[in-house]
């Protein structure tokens, strides 16, 4: 018999064998379910098999009672996933067709007219519970089996996501899968390493025993989770907790949950009706995607500049050429002169930059590779700083946005302090 909260995931397609896909699902669902409680002790990464599949769900019924498969639910030949699982279930295959219905309204919202080819996503395993696919053509299943239950995702991730939030995890709540009530609380940090987090919080947590405590850090960012798997406490006293630490990590904190930097500025400025824009050479536009990736981020962000080459940086930012003969393109003094040229060539409260050497080539005896200068222009001041990273091209210029956004986030919440207190007095 399975034990109790058991989680198995089944990856299933031959191109995440084939190095061709990274396997995003696991990381993603392994991260969602430990947040509801459910920690995934198996994972297994099966071909378009039919046979395997059915192995892969039978070993599965054998030790654990939640079972998810993403993936192989499509239209096409190779898709067998449905046929494989209702096998390895002894269950029949229904035709429902009310999921046709679902599916030619879908292609009629996107002016495409519907392939009979799709009445093969039309089959339901019997007895099974449909979770609506709200961006695709392929529902998801909900089947319990004796103690087990198999719940069947879709594999492009833009579908698997919302149908995991919005219909899975309501009906593993209402069988009692997981707490109803969130048992975590998560607290975003930066500009501090994550040895530095665990010792700043020690002398809250270590007075709470039932409390897990896991740390997670990616690219400049630590994320602390506060976990009470025995639910001895309620979320109100885990928030409690969480609020402590969030008193002893000062400036380092950035907020509860998922919220990013580029969030946090946004509503700063929001609330001062302010705006910003942004120039940037070695990372390509990845600090502007960072501001519209937020809904409703066009109040407070005027746009950017990609300056790649120096011409672009005078062109388009106004930069004096003396700097870049002077000083060279990868220097505080461009950095600053790119900030100043953005917030005023675009009409903006404020301007942040890049410049560097992302690597692996470039980099000189003053700017070695991984070098980057920040530049900062506010209604308060205009200044630079540098930072240097080890690591590949692409953590680097990741890195780099992240230390940009966290000292514009420092220096607005240490204005805002300030402007506070000088209207105490």
């Amino acid at each position: 018999m399975p034990n109790s909260n058991t989680v198995e995931i089944l990856t299933i397609g031959n191109e995440l064998l084939l190095g061709i896909r990274t396997n995003t699902h696991l990381t993603y669902l392994g991260k969602q379910l430990s947040l509801l409680g459910l920690n995934v002790q198996y994972c297994q990464v099966i071909p378009d098999d039919p046979k395997k599949i059915q192995s892969a769900i039978v070993l599965a019924l054998t030790r654990s009672n939640l079972i998810i498969t993403t993936g192989g639910l499509g239209p096409t030949e190779d898709d067998m996933t449905r046929e494989s699982v209702a096998f390895a279930l002894g269950k029949e295959l229904i035709y429902n067709d009310t999921i046709f219905e679902s599916i030619t309204e879908y292609f009629s919202k996107i002016s495409r007219g519907v392939s009979s080819i799709h009445k093969k996503q039309c089959f339901q395993i019997e007895g099974s519970t449909i979770m609506k696919n709200e961006r695709g053509t392929a529902p998801g299943l909900f089947v319990e089996s004796g103690s087990s239950v198999v719940a069947l995702l879709p594999g492009p991730t833009h579908e698997l996501i919302p149908m995991f939030q919005n219909q899975l995890v309501p009906l593993l709540k209402s069988k009692s899968f997981c707490a109803k009530e969130a048992n975590y609380v998560q607290i975003r940090s930066c500009g501090i390493g994550e040895s530095s987090v665990e010792e700043l919080i020690q002398p809250i947590v270590k007075e709470q025993p039932s409390v897990e405590v896991a740390l997670c850090v990616h690219l400049g960012v630590v994320d602390l989770r506060l976990c009470c798997p025995s639910s001895e406490l309620e979320y109100s006293e885990l928030m409690q907790l969480a609020e402590g630490c969030r008193e002893l990590l000062g400036d380092h904190f950035v907020g509860f949950g998922e919220v990013s930097l580029a969030e946090v500025i946004s509503n700063i400025l929001r609330k001062s009706e302010q705006t910003l824009a942004v120039a940037e050479s070695c990372t390509g536009g990845l600090m502007g995607n960072a501001f519209t990736d937020i809904s409703g981020a066009s109040k407070v962000f005027k746009g950017g500049v990609i300056c790649y080459a120096n011409d672009v940086k005078v062109l388009q930012l106004s930069v004096p050429e003396e700097i870049l003969e002077q000083h060279g393109a990868v220097s505080g003094e461009c950095a600053i002169a790119m900030a100043s040229g953005a917030a005023e060539n675009l009409s903006a409260d404020y301007g942040l930059s890049i410049t560097g050497f992302a690597g692996p080539e470039g980099g000189d005896a003053n700017n070695p590779v991984g070098t980057i200068h920040i530049g900062f222009y506010s209604p308060f001041g205009v200044w630079a700083k540098s930072v240097r990273y080890i690591g590949g091209r692409l953590d680097v210029k990741a890195r780099a946005v992240n230390a940009a956004l966290d000292w514009m986030r420092r220096e607005l919440i240490y204005q805002d302090k300030r402007q506070r207190r000088d209207c105490s007095i």
